[in-house]
Formats: C-alpha cells, sequence, structure tokens
C-alpha cells in the first residue's frame, strides 16, 4: 500500500498567474491597498480566509469578508480551463503512479472543495484520485488533518503515505502528520523555503517523482 498525496495549486495546476491577477483585482475592486505578487505567492495553499486576513493585517473581520466576497467574485469570472492548465509532465506523472498496483492517489488542497472538485473535473482527472480532502471538511494547512483523513479512508499508514506540494504550508503539513514530504520547486514558493519547512526531498521536474517516492516509500 502506498498512498500518494498531492497539493493541486502550484503543484499539479498551473494556476499563478490567474491567482495573482485574481487576488490584485479583488483587492483594487473595494478600495483596499493591492498585495505585492511576492506577498499573494506567499499566501498560496492556506484557505482563502486566512489568506485574505494576511494580505490585509489592519483590516476587521467585516472587512475581510468583503475582500473575500471580493475575490470570489473576480475568481469565478476568470476561472476556466485555459487559465488553469496542468504542468508539463503532471498527467504523465498521475498516468503512471495510478496504475501501479499498490499505489492509491489524494488531494489535500487549500481550495473549498466545489472548486478543487471542479477543476479536477476540468482536466479530467477527478477519477484518479481516491479522495480530495480540502478545509470545507478539516482544518486548513498546516494543521495535518488532511492528510490524516485521507489515510484514514485509503486505509494506509503513516509509513505508507508521502505528501507532494510547492509551499512550505505542504510541508509542514505532512511533517505534523508523520509521512514523508516531498517538495517540488516549480510552484509557488522557493526550494530552499520548502527545506527549511521540513521537505524530505525536493525535485525540479516531474521526471524526478517516481524515484523520490520510492525512496521514501519503497
Amino acid at each position: 500500500m502506498r498512498l500518494v498525496v498531492f497539493d493541486m495549486d502550484g503543484t499539479l495546476i498551473d494556476s499563478e498567474a490567474l491567482i495573482v491577477e485574481t487576488v490584485t483585482a479583488a483587492f483594487e475592486g473595494v478600495g483596499e491597498p493591492v498585495p505585492t505578487d511576492a506577498a499573494i505567492r506567499a499566501i498560496s495553499g492556506i484557505t482563502a480566509r486566512q489568506a485574505m486576513g494576511i494580505l490585509a493585517p489592519s483590516a476587521n473581520q467585516e472587512r475581510i469578508e468583503e475582500i473575500l466576497a471580493s475575490y470570489r467574485t473576480q475568481y469565478t469570472s476568470r476561472a476556466g480551463g485555459d487559465r488553469q492548465p496542468m504542468f508539463a509532465g503532471a498527467r504523465d506523472a498521475l498516468e503512471r503512479l495510478r496504475h501501479q498496483e499498490g499505489t492509491t492517489l489524494a488531494v489535500a488542497t487549500g481550495k473549498g472543495y466545489r472548486g478543487a472538485v471542479a477543476l479536477l473535473t476540468l482536466n479530467g482527472i477527478i477519477d484518479w484520485f481516491h479522495s480530495v480532502q480540502t478545509p470545507d471538511h478539516n482544518r486548513g494547512k498546516p494543521d495535518p488533518q488532511m492528510i490524516e483523513t485521507a489515510m484514514a479512508k485509503a486505509g494506509a499508514t503513516v509509513s505508507e503515505t508521502v505528501m507532494i506540494g510547492d509551499t512550505s504550508h505542504d510541508m509542514k503539513m505532512g511533517k505534523a502528520a508523520g509521512v514523508g514530504t516531498i517538495g517540488v520547486a516549480w510552484g509557488y514558493h522557493a526550494a530552499v523555503d520548502l527545506w527549511d519547512a521540513g521537505a524530505d526531498i525536493v525535485i525540479e521536474r516531474f521526471e524526478q517523482l517516481d524515484p523520490a517516492i520510492d525512496k521514501l516509500l519503497g
């Protein structure tokens, strides 16, 4: 048994340009000072509500809800398949893994459940995952609950599970769950941040994924 848990945005899906554009438009839409692109990239992986609070630190809860509503409106108007493609090599990597006997795939993402399922469906890969874990039914990253729920549903143990993601939040979540962690260097956070957050391995391209999983899980 091997459970391979993937983050989605920045790991499987190339959504950076869309997210930066959407957050920028959301803040402009309500007259809030616009965060830098670097600040926006840094909050990838956590819930949208948490992210808006970090990006608007002086805002009260009512103002955060206003920014959040603006973000959701802007995202809905922009989201689409051509704006959120899979990274080169991602589909082939998932195809290899899902056909390996004893290997089960899952998703742990900061996106809401409906949005995550819609995006995976849009890319034609929703049926490849045993479960899709989101903050709608779990605590958000870096809390380990999403991984723990995925393990419980798949019947996998800590030693049989690996978390793959592009942010420090993913690595911290994996470490908190006690599972192996593989950082990917093509997403939102730099490789040094992934190492600092506890990554066991950091890879530069999808072709390195299988050997990395084998090294951690056998």
